[in-house]
């Protein structure tokens, strides 16, 4: 392939000094994503990279196929309020889902709040919502290009008028109604004062209740904690209405702090789990009993009882014990508790008795997932309702809503897409690559039935492995249009995700982090030791902190991989924390301001890994200019410095786009010309137009 000639990078002499270590960073200034230089490096890095992308003869196929195939109507499980139920619906090529509301299950219903007519390009999305116990209200929050920052309002239902309130500076936050549906429960933060940027821990989250027909400024502050700025707050009402019970979490910590408040009591708050040992997940209230789903003293999790009477420890109940299967949620519905199990990464559905006795499991198709909604496992049911829905998915088994009514042990689909696409030729299974300590770590393919081993099939390597996060097999429109190219998906189950539980967690956070791209690599060596591929045709992908994890295992072994494709990843490890909400991954990764956690970072930092004159293999960055959770300085000094350092001829290409965050609500014709893009990348370096 034909080298490119770079945009200029300016190097700056900056140096850090971190325990006695200087350290150089020589594109600092390009963490300043709104000064003028930046901007226009940006401007010029576009454009090399649509002139590479524009150059691709099967560009423009690949993005009518997208398009075919993106254009099926498609609904979410939905969820029951007052005799009403509401549901998501995209009929096809929508940039936003559209939330409808209906009589009955299977009702055509009436449109309640369209986002598309919230701007001209798409770009702000219906990012919460919950509605009033009564089915009278909702209460639903927008943000503007990916933003994590949130707008709520309250519509009434029955004739789709907003009311009058408007809240802002919410953020990470839910709505949680009253019983009697006067008001609800959110978090925010206060506005900022002239010249304060929110970065780093410079801001705190408060608690607050909001009643209807009031402005903000008369909201009442529930609980905050001003000497300690890392907490925030989830309020959350039992579905009795009896309890608000606040969820404490503490950056990306997986154990979280447990308070509640009795509301018809005299407005004590009370705080039930003051330590921070474990997670503690709010089920229900029940007689005086609060059930929570905890992984304390049980890493791959458990069901509690805890009597308020008697809230001592001594006193506490396992209702649903630990299994050598991970416990992820319990939902009580039907009057009895619904689990969902993860399996070696793939989701199961079983019920229980409210002592525990297991009544069976609810089938479903096979090897798959249930889907998420806006990071919430979607079982919706309530505790005396009949009947539980939910949406199951795979990697070839597009989202299919099911209903199961309990009284008689019935399953049966309520809404099945019809995707112009064929199926049958396709396979699932899970192997187990072994990583360099002899751990098994689960590894998911999906090929034609009739795929040669001959080691000459393109292959995409997906993973992520933090944060507690598993890995199941989720759909994807885009990945069609891959498998029918002929190619071969590996999606990799990495150690600090949460596919085994706590201990798979941690055996990949911290000073473990390396085992996470140990196991990642290992899985490359699988697919290449197993015939699927070859170097020169393998690409690595991830996003976020999975961004991360191509831009570390790129850098450790650059000889392994034919295409790299880090999307809004963490590649500088030694400042991630200065910036935004980064100071909350220091639970999973550390930080550089302890100085044995300082070596273990700087020695898988990406950026920090370069080394000049490597070859390096072909990469599309892809990141976006209004992301404020990684912030964009992260991709745009890792590109410059990897341009700089880049031996070969591989192509080093970083597509930025604009007026957009870090993904959630990314309209979906932005989301169809990125994919149509990285696609043709690939289509372009392995010479696929050659087969």
């Amino acid at each position: 392939m034909q080298a490119i000639k770079y945009p200029h990078s300016r190097k700056v002499d900056h140096v850090d000094e971190y325990h006695g270590v200087r350290v150089q960073d020589p594109y600092r200034w390009l963490e300043d994503d709104r000064s003028p230089e930046t901007q226009d490096w940006v401007t010029r890095q576009n454009q090399l990279t649509f002139a590479f992308l524009e150059s691709i003869p099967e560009r423009e196929k690949i993005h009518q196929r997208l398009t075919e195939l993106w254009d099926y109507a498609k609904v979410s499980a939905p969820l029951k309020r007052g005799g009403s139920y509401f549901q998501l619906r995209n009929s096809g090529l929508q940039n936003q889902d559209v939330l409808y509301v209906m009589e009955t299950p299977k009702d055509e219903g009436r449109i309640l709040l369209d986002p598309n007519r919230f701007s001209d390009d798409g770009t702000v999305a219906l990012t919460a919502w919950d509605v009033s116990k009564d089915g009278k209200f909702i209460a639903y929050a927008t943000s503007a290009s990916g933003s994590d920052w949130l707008t709520w309002r309250i519509r009434r239902v029955d004739d789709g008028k907003d009311l009058g309130d408007v809240i802002e500076w919410s953020k990470f936050s839910r709505a949680a109604w009253l019983p009697d549906n006067s008001a609800f429960y959110y978090s925010a933060y206060d506005p900022p004062q002239e010249g304060q940027t929110y970065s780093g821990v410079n801001y705190y989250q408060k608690l607050y209740l909001h009643r209807l027909g009031t402005p903000q400024s008369e909201d009442t502050l529930i609980y905050e904690r001003n000497d300690q700025k890392e907490w925030g707050f989830d309020g959350q009402v039992s579905d009795d209405g009896r309890y608000l019970i606040i969820h404490v979490w503490q950056g990306t910590d997986r154990r979280n702090r447990l308070f509640y408040q009795d509301l018809k009591g005299d407005g004590e708050i009370v705080e039930l789990i003051s330590e921070l040992e474990a997670g503690y997940h709010f089920v229900g209230h029940d007689s005086g009993h609060l059930y929570f789903r905890t992984d304390l003293e049980a890493p791959r999790g458990r069901l509690i009882s805890i009597a308020l009477d008697k809230p001592a420890r001594e006193h506490w109940e396992t209702v649903i014990p630990e299994s050598n299967d991970i416990l992820e949620l319990v939902k009580f519905a039907g009057n009895q508790f619904v689990a969902l199990y993860l399996v070696d990464a793939y989701h199961q559905i079983r019920r229980f008795d409210m002592h525990g006795n297991l009544l069976g499991e609810i089938p479903l198709p096979g090897i798959g997932s249930i889907l998420s909604l806006n990071g919430n496992l979607s079982l919706f049911g309530s505790p005396d309702e009949d009947e539980l829905f939910f949406t199951y998915h795979s990697f070839v088994h597009p989202p299919t809503v099911f209903r199961y009514v309990f009284s008689q042990d019935d399953i049966s689909i309520l809404n099945k897409p019809d995707l112009n696409f064929d199926f049958s030729p396709y396979l699932t299974k899970q192997v187990f690559a072994t990583s360099t300590d002899g751990t098994l770590v689960p590894l998911f393919l999906v090929h034609k039935e009739d795929t040669p081993l001959d080691g000459n099939n393109p292959t995409l390597l997906y993973g992520y492995g933090g944060f507690n996060i598993s890995l199941s097999p989720t759909f994807a429109i885009s990945r069609l249009v891959w498998l029918e190219m002929g190619a071969v998906l590996a999606v990799a189950c990495l150690r600090g995700g949460g596919e085994y539980g706590e201990d798979w967690h941690q055996a990949g956070m911290l000073h473990n982090k390396q085992n996470t791209f140990d196991d990642f690599i290992s899985c490359a060596e699988y697919l290449i030791t197993e015939g699927f591929t070859s170097p020169s045709r393998l690409a690595i992908q991830g996003g976020s902190n999975g961004g991360l994890l191509v831009g570390a295992c790129m850098t450790q072994r650059p000889d392994l991989f034919g295409a790299a494709l880090p999307a809004v990843g963490v590649m500088d490890m030694l400042r991630f924390h200065k910036f935004t909400i980064g100071w909350a991954w220091v639970s999973d990764y550390g930080s550089s301001d302890d100085p044995d956690q300082f070596k273990t970072l700087y020695a898988y930092s990406p950026y920090h890994n370069l080394v000049p004159d490597t070859l390096y293999p072909a990469t599309l960055i892809t990141t976006a200019d209004h992301d404020d959770r990684v912030v964009p300085g992260h991709s745009f000094k890792f590109s410059a410095a990897l341009q700089a350092c880049q031996g070969g001829d591989a192509p080093v290409l970083i597509r930025i786009q604009t007026k957009a965050g870090h993904g959630f609500g990314k309209p979906t014709s932005v989301l169809i010309d990125e994919l149509a893009d990285i696609w043709a990348f690939l289509v372009k370096v392995f010479h696929m137009t050659e087969d």
